[in-house]
């Protein structure tokens, strides 16, 4: 027997279930999928359980620094990773059931749990239940990479997923990779007690930043005794009784790390090689994430892919910005494109570093003039006050049209603070319309404006002369 629907919604995460509740909202029979948790990443192995992590590790950071703040405690600190797991479950569960709770209550929707597969262009099967619509919704993330490294058939290792179902705290937990995963991971378990090394194959963390921000955050984690081993590059996973951890064969330096724990933070891959999608004729790039244009249509109409699993972003933020561009385009009527948007995005670090628009190598790439601002969180009276001075922040802006390209606050606040620059970036507006804005002191955005008044030619950019600046 078949269901009929009007649109169909495979997949819980950030763009899926919004677009199902409007969908069903204005009228339309909807089904959405969800073959495990609902929430997707964000819920349930992304966003929520690692900030609340990140939260409680630098409640424990903080505690061991109160003398510096006159106070003073009794006894030793330590860490009860129970408890503190038992805090990021009830979290992440009180979202996974409100999300659950709110499709399965709303009229017009109905709610499938299993695995859905493509029959057809306009078909999908959930276990014996055949469902069939003229719209499909592909939101289905993506997971951990495992790389092929030698040892790891052999080797025990957690993942992104897995690490968080520990309520022991690691001895010394090894960490293969160098992007935001490894980076935030390791300065939890760092904070929380264990002995941490991170091992990544490049010659600098995570290397689609500047140079400076690299050699800053690696500063940031190196100033709390995180061992950080780079140019790894012909890696080998091993593990011996109890021990697990890498070879380093290139590297210089001690040539093998072992430790307790061993976590592959090696990128991701999306979730689209069980779903049919050749019974559907749906296009795959050679990664695996399914192609879509600016309006995240597939290949074949009436198919969309929404979220993590179109190679789009990789973010909750972008995925729910997928929602809004085809939520838009189909029911409101209105023109709205993934190319319309900027980059933006943050590092869960302590201090967190804010990140939007491009950098420093691509705005020299592009040919442009450009001005370059620079400034110091040591000489931001707020982080003083909070003894948070590490980090810096600096923007970028075309020195023709006096537009913001770009902008990084690595510094406590920096998180927040960097929308100050992405909205005026949306705005279009002149970087004036900041220089001259009156904002509230004591905080780390009333700095903004002054680092503005001291824009200079960043060294190298079109028809700019040598600044000075060391970037």
């Amino acid at each position: 027997m078949k269901n009929n629907f009007d649109a169909i919604v495979i997949g819980t995460g950030q763009s899926g279930p919004f677009l199902a509740v409007r969908m069903a909202a204005a009228g339309q029979r909807v089904a959405i999928i969800e073959r495990s948790r609902f929430g997707g990443t964000c819920v349930n192995t992304g966003c929520i359980p690692t900030k609340t992590l990140v939260a409680s590790a630098y409640a424990v950071h903080m505690t061991r620094r109160a003398g510096e703040f006159g106070i003073q405690l009794a006894g030793p600190i330590s860490t009860d990773m129970k408890k503190v797991k038992a805090r990021k479950d009830d979290i992440a569960g009180k979202s996974r059931r409100g999300l659950e709770s709110l499709l399965k209550s709303t009229p017009n929707c109905t709610v499938y749990q299993g695995h859905a597969r493509f029959e057809s262009p306009n078909e999908v099967r959930v276990d014996e239940e055949l469902l069939v619509a003229p719209q499909i919704f592909i939101n289905v993330g993506a997971r951990a990479a495992i790389p092929s490294i030698p040892g790891v058939a052999n080797t025990p290792y957690l993942t992104n997923s897995t690490l968080l179902d520990l309520d022991i705290l690691p001895r010394h937990l090894v960490i293969v990779g160098g992007g935001y995963v490894a980076l935030e991971f390791g300065q939890i378990f760092r904070r929380f007690g264990s002995e941490v090394t991170i091992i990544d194959r490049a010659s600098r963390l995570i290397t689609h930043e500047d140079e400076d921000v690299s050699k800053e955050v690696q500063a940031i984690l190196e100033r709390e005794s995180i061992q950080v081993r780079l140019n790894a590059t012909c890696l080998e996973l091993m593990s011996h009784g109890d021990e697990v951890g890498a070879r380093l064969r290139c590297a210089e330096g001690v040539s093998e790390v072992s430790g307790s724990h061993l976590l592959l933070a090696m990128g991701r891959t999306p979730n689209t090689g069980d779903l049919g999608l050749d019974r559907a004729g749906v296009a795959r790039d050679a990664r695996g994430y399914i192609v879509v244009d600016n309006q995240l249509r597939t290949n074949v109409a009436g198919i969309w892919a929404l979220g993590d699993c179109n190679g789009r972003g990789g973010f909750t933020h972008t995925s729910y910005n997928d929602f809004k561009i085809v939520a838009a385009n189909l029911l409101d009527h209105e023109t709205r494109s993934a190319a319309d948007r900027i980059r933006a995005y943050n590092l869960y670090i302590d201090p967190p570093l804010g990140r939007c628009g491009i950098t420093e190598r691509e705005a020299l790439d592009s040919g442009r003039r450009v001005l370059i601002g620079r400034w110091p969180m040591t000489n931001v009276g707020r982080a003083v006050e909070k003894g948070e001075t590490q980090g810096f922040m600096k923007v970028l802006v075309d020195a023709d049209s006096k537009e913001f390209l770009g902008a990084t606050i690595l510094g406590a606040g920096g998180d927040e603070a960097i929308h100050c620059v992405l909205d005026l970036m949306y705005a279009r507006a002149p970087y004036t319309v900041m220089q001259w804005a009156m904002h509230i002191h004591p905080t780390l955005s009333e700095l903004i404006p002054t680092m503005l008044d001291q824009l200079r030619p960043l060294e190298g950019s079109s028809g700019s002369k040598p600044a000075g600046l060391s970037s």
